[in-house]
């Protein structure tokens, strides 16, 4: 697939809980743009607190894009993203508006920067075995045996991510070739960058955001908002969206103790903030704006608009 359309489109990312909501409403406002959420997990419909999803006084203030428009029990595509994207790029622009796209989702960001990689349909007598090696012996030996053959790949996956481990040894047995050289292709034949900002907040202050979130998110009924979708049914998906595991997994009684629950939560975020920066340490037109912890949205947001022109 070519890079899509973008259309004067302006960029901002960074980890989970950095602030990137907040600033991007702010930003919004200054540039008098609109919102395309670039957030994978705030697609589905009543997922709300869970995904940190943008308040209705937020919307009210600037609309939003791409939110809450999939039933929890709907699969998505990186395709059907990247359309419903450039129609939203398309559609803003046409009212003399700006895009701007805010959210964490660095797979979305590589596709809509660089289009979409094309490799090898899937395998599944390939992906099945592979599969039953993992539950043999763990992801982790699967991920040893990808350090093998592509380390750069590697580095990028996490030991426990199996889908996207399967999916890389799944193009090296295919193609002969590691998936990171064959992705190389996204950037080739690229016209101009458009502007991509991301906020830096130090570990310590990015962490103590999570934790605080974590528990605001209980105290404003998470626990209720997983259990009534759990009630409903949840597709493959939806289920596996980070947070949300881990309450279903003590719903069904694979966790007993809630506290523990939440504790593993606020690990696997800060776990997953750390992969989010590793991944976008991929996107070197990124501009880093600073960002302390007494700092409000609007001085940030003032800071990212010195830089667009």
């Amino acid at each position: 697939m070519n890079k899509p359309e973008l259309e004067n489109s302006i960029f901002l990312v960074g980890p989970t809980a950095s602030g990137k909501s907040s600033v991007g409403v702010c930003l919004a406002e200054l540039i008098g743009g609109e919102i395309i959420s670039l957030d994978s997990m705030q697609l589905w419909r009543g997922m709300d607190v869970g995904t940190a999803k943008p308040s209705a006084q937020d919307r009210a203030r600037v609309p939003h894009h791409l939110v809450d428009i999939l039933d929890p029990s709907e699969s998505f595509s990186v395709a059907r993203y990247v359309n419903l994207a450039c129609a939203a790029v398309r559609d803003i622009a046409a009212r003399g508006r700006v895009p701007l796209f805010v959210g964490g989702t660095a797979l979305y960001l590589k596709s809509l920067t660089a289009g979409i990689f094309e490799g090898p349909p899937a395998d599944w007598e390939l992906r099945t075995r592979l599969r039953a090696i993992a539950a043999d012996k763990g992801s982790p030996f699967l991920h040893d045996r990808l350090r093998g053959v592509d380390p750069d790949a590697a580095d990028r996956i996490h030991p426990n991510d199996l889908r996207r481990i399967i999916r890389a040894l799944e193009v090296f047995e295919k193609t002969g070739l590691p998936i990171s050289q064959l992705q190389q292709q996204w950037r080739e034949g690229r016209d101009e960058d458009p502007p991509i900002f991301g906020i830096d907040r130090e570990r310590d202050d990015l962490y103590e955001r999570i934790n605080t979130r974590v528990d605001r998110m209980m105290s404003e009924g998470f626990l209720e908002e997983v259990q009534g979708l759990h009630d409903r049914g949840l597709g493959r998906e939806a289920s596996q969206a980070m947070c949300y595991r881990e309450l279903i997994a003590h719903l069904s009684g694979e966790i007993t103790d809630l506290d523990e629950a939440v504790e593993l939560i606020k690990r696997n975020t800060r776990r997953f903030a750390k992969r989010q920066l590793t991944w976008f340490r991929g996107f070197p037109e990124i501009v880093w704006i600073h960002a302390g912890p007494d700092d409000t949205p609007e001085e940030i947001a003032g800071r990212i608009r010195q830089h667009i022109p």
